[in-house]
């Protein structure tokens, strides 16, 4: 009988699945690296989509063999009529009728384009993210809807099939049948051995010989009648269920509106939220994230003001901390919770504020939380990014980059979020 395998993955009208995987882990790099690219040109209200990406031809360019230099060859060309051995051949006047190497076209001879590729949204995604985490993650506690894991707990007497225990049963079975013909079987060997008395004795047409026949023949009945297998030897392998640790953590968003951040400043910013926003959403299922907005005084905002609200004011940053601290003790104490703090300002702060900020960071926040980010959307150090500097020796878990033009920001998100272990 022809086995027939049937493919029946959704794809696309004259596309094949299977070689389209291939060709993504094949060149899995060069695709990463036009991503990286990519993400450097989109606005922010493309950032999640497909993408066309276009890889060089010389990344995916096949291997080829041919003869090394050295030795004698005699080649024969067919068709030439013009040369013979010895004869020097001019070159081309301005490199016409040479076989295409370039990407560019030509009218003469033939060129090679770079191959163009199509990202779907989930693909794309897929690689932006690819490698990252959120640090120092910790399974730490059992929430209000629990993750359940199921265990071996022995065996029982009622199950599917597809989990019965075949040795298990089969030795139950043996036990039962032992069991219930020890006796019978100790009896049947006593009466044979009478009965080989007997025949030693007469030719076996006594009544005696017949009367031995009958019960022997009774006791192979009985034994014949104890079932190889019963119900109640069936034994299924058990499993239960057990809820397990689960992470649960928290990710506070803190931007600074204040009038010092232009409009570059905080598109940058949107920027860096934006990737933390799509890569906590798609990679955690269970994860809080709580947006603060600043200038000299602090909100806890909705996700849709956070992006696209237009406030602005002076500079308090000590005001997005202390609502900061508040929230994480009034909504996320008792050590349950994996907490995560990413802010992002261009440094400038009220003159005296900057040692409060950088108090109330080592003695009230930092203590409490498992990553700290902190990126300054201008190049120049300002007042807040000197104070912040006092804390990277004494906090390890608390990180520091900077950022100044859009290309910058993925390097940098990545650098940030990279899973441990990993160097990029």
């Amino acid at each position: 009988m022809a086995l027939q395998i049937i493919d029946r993955r959704l794809s696309g009208k004259n596309k094949s699945v299977g070689n389209r995987e291939r060709f993504v882990r094949r060149y899995k790099e060069q695709i990463a690296e036009a991503v990286r690219r990519a993400v450097a040109k989109r606005d922010i209200r493309h950032m999640d989509q497909a993408e066309s990406i276009t890889i060089p031809r010389k990344d995916i360019r096949e291997p080829l063999f041919h003869h090394g230099s050295g030795g004698i060859r005699d080649t024969i060309h067919p068709g030439n009529r013009e040369y013979v051995r010895g004869d020097r051949i001019q070159r081309p006047p301005g490199g016409a009728g040479g076989a295409g190497g370039g990407s560019q076209a030509s009218d003469s001879g033939e060129g090679e384009d770079d191959f163009t590729f199509t990202l779907s949204k989930e693909e794309f995604m897929e690689l932006f993210f690819e490698d990252l985490a959120l640090p120092r993650l910790l399974r730490t506690h059992i929430g209000s809807t629990p993750q359940y894991k199921t265990r071996r707990s022995g065996y029982s007497h009622d199950g599917t099939p597809h989990n019965l225990a075949v040795l298990r049963t089969m030795r139950g079975a043996l036990g039962r049948r032992i069991a219930l013909t020890k006796a019978p079987h100790r009896e049947l060997k006593a009466q044979q051995e009478e009965l080989e008395a007997l025949l030693a004795q007469d030719d076996g047409t006594s009544e005696a010989v017949a009367g031995l026949h009958q019960r022997i023949e009774a006791l192979k009945a009985r034994i014949g009648k104890v079932a190889f297998l019963d119900p109640i030897d069936l034994r299924f392998r058990n499993r239960v269920k057990v809820p397990e640790p689960s992470s649960q953590a928290v990710m506070f968003c803190v931007m600074d509106v204040s009038g010092s951040m232009d409009q570059d400043r905080k598109d940058l910013a949107k920027r860096f939220f934006i990737l933390l926003y799509l890569f906590l959403t798609r990679h955690y299922e269970k994860i809080d994230i709580v947006f603060i907005r600043h200038h000299t005084q602090a909100a806890e905002v909705s996700e849709d003001e956070f992006f696209h609200s237009q406030e602005s004011g002076g500079t308090v940053v000590s005001s997005a901390l202390v609502l900061l601290d508040e929230i994480i003790r009034a909504r996320y104490t008792g050590g349950d919770w994996n907490i995560y703090v990413a802010q992002a300002s261009d440094g400038d702060n009220f003159n005296s504020d900057g040692v409060n900020c950088r108090s109330l960071l080592a003695e009230k926040i930092l203590p409490l939380v498992r990553y700290f980010a902190y990126v300054q959307v201008a190049q120049e150090e300002q007042s807040l990014w000197e104070e912040y500097s006092q804390l990277g020796s004494l906090f390890p878990h608390f990180a520091m980059r900077k950022v100044s033009e859009p290309g910058e920001i993925y390097p940098v998100f990545r650098d940030l979020f990279k899973k441990e272990g990993i160097s990029l």
